[in-house]
């Protein structure tokens, strides 16, 4: 069997339209604070220029597909264009792993893809993902396609990679779309969470899973994660590796994983998030399953406000009530406590004699008085509490909303929207899963 030989001349090539495209976005920059002196390499300078080889004939089979050698230098270059990662020694064994594991799966996607015979992308469609790539890249469909050419990658290759790609997405959508919504109640308790959040300290992150179990085992994932680091460092834009390398839900927003509240992460990544500064980049994180790589792109003390809905019922009291009086006026609205709901509450109240209702709006909790401070912080939404007793009298308080207030916290539609992305992106990767389970996949 010939064989063919890649070098690093020619994957170069490919990592300077890569660069020239993506324009190295900040997060790069700001990575070089893990090693100072690293920062200032140049992106493009190879210490070395390692070679390796690869069978010209078959790689590996997917039921009765094929991968050639052809198909996976093409996609080496395509992550190498991509990641703007620069192929060393050290790196390009992971490369070639990432590079195989994408085409094993694209050839499952395309195989489970033409079983619905409706399903069928159009050239029109794919034209419309490179445009919206080139327009994110800040140049034209033209030239983009020209650069990745330049590197070394066939236009039809990467074309039809897309065409799978849109049709997988699709395919996925239509099958798990109701599968994939998320009750009020599922948001609702979000909101609580955000709301209960909301005075932890909070941290913007970007971040890059590798999974064990589909790099060859927790130390090469290690490994892996290692040179990543080592090429973000040098100039590799986080964003850009994020996208080909990592297998976290965030991959498709360039490792995006938005704010992320003190205590809700693993022990080992809260460290983390505890000890980076702005700017910085991580070394490796093993957790279980995996490695991590942390970017951290801002931190915030908990500034938001907790703002709450009330609505009360209440029977007057003077602090020189007596006891008997003040277990009177609590006997008598526990009787009705049951019955009361935040529609019904304000009508309950003005419709008895000794009982006064009013709507006290949407407040900052920590604007409250101290005795509706609890109930306030607590209660259920939709619930009534238990009777308070303050210097005016004994109340009844309906929870009847809470939310988070402030800068960038999220509306009830966008948390909708992030919960319904992450069930999507969960039924996806157990669907490939199971694909890969019931195939017949063998390495040549």
């Amino acid at each position: 069997m010939r064989l063919m030989r890649f070098t690093a001349g020619v994957a170069m090539a490919a990592l300077v339209a890569g660069a020239a495209i993506a324009q190295t976005a900040p997060a790069s920059q700001a990575a070089g604070t893990l090693d100072p002196a690293a920062e200032q390499a140049p992106a493009t300078a190879a210490a070395a220029e390692p070679e390796f080889t690869l069978a010209d004939g078959i790689v590996a089979t997917v039921n009765d597909q094929v991968i050639t050698g052809f198909d996976l230098r093409q996609r080496m270059l395509s992550v190498i264009a991509m990641s703007q990662v620069q192929p060393t020694e050290e790196n390009i064994p992971a490369i070639q792993q990432q590079a195989l594991q994408a085409l094993i799966e694209e050839r499952l996607q395309s195989q489970e893809i033409a079983n619905y015979e409706t399903l069928q992308i159009s050239d029109e469609e794919v034209n419309q993902e490179i445009a919206g790539m080139a327009q994110e890249a800040g140049t034209t469909p033209e030239n983009y396609m020209a650069f990745l050419a330049q590197g070394g990658i066939r236009p039809e290759a990467m074309r039809e990679q897309l065409r799978t790609e849109i049709g997988w997405r699709e395919l996925v959508g239509g099958r798990f779309n109701s599968r994939s919504r998320v009750s009020r109640a599922q948001v609702d308790q979000t909101l609580r969470q955000l709301t209960e959040a909301a005075s932890k300290p909070q941290y913007l992150i970007g971040e890059i899973y590798l999974e064990a179990n589909r790099v060859g085992g927790q130390q090469a994932a290690v490994n892996g994660a290692e040179q990543l680091v080592t090429q973000m460092v040098q100039g590799a834009a986080f964003q850009a590796v994020a996208r080909q390398f990592s297998a976290a839900p965030s991959a498709a927003r360039g490792g995006d994983a938005g704010w992320v509240v003190q205590g809700t992460v693993q022990p080992a990544l809260q460290a983390a998030l505890d000890s980076l500064q702005v700017g910085q980049l991580s070394r490796p994180i093993p957790v279980d399953g995996g490695v991590y790589i942390i970017y951290m792109r801002d931190k915030r003390t908990g500034a938001a406000t907790s703002l709450v809905s009330l609505k009360q019922a209440m029977i007057e009291l003077p602090e020189t009530a007596t006891t008997e009086e003040v277990a009177a006026a609590t006997q008598r609205l526990e009787g009705i406590r049951a019955s009361l709901t935040c529609d019904n509450i304000l009508q309950r109240a003005t419709s008895e004699a000794g009982l006064l209702g009013s709507d006290l709006g949407e407040s900052d909790v920590a604007n409250l008085a101290p005795q509706f401070q609890q109930v306030a912080r607590s209660a259920e939404v939709n619930t009534v509490s238990n009777p308070v007793r303050t210097p005016l009298g004994i109340h009844l308080l309906a929870v009847c909303g809470r939310r988070v207030g402030g800068v960038d916290v999220p509306s009830y539609q966008e948390v909708e929207a992030r919960l319904r992305n992450q069930n999507l992106a969960m039924l996806a990767r157990r669907y490939i899963r199971d694909l890969r389970a019931d195939s017949l996949i063998e390495m040549k």
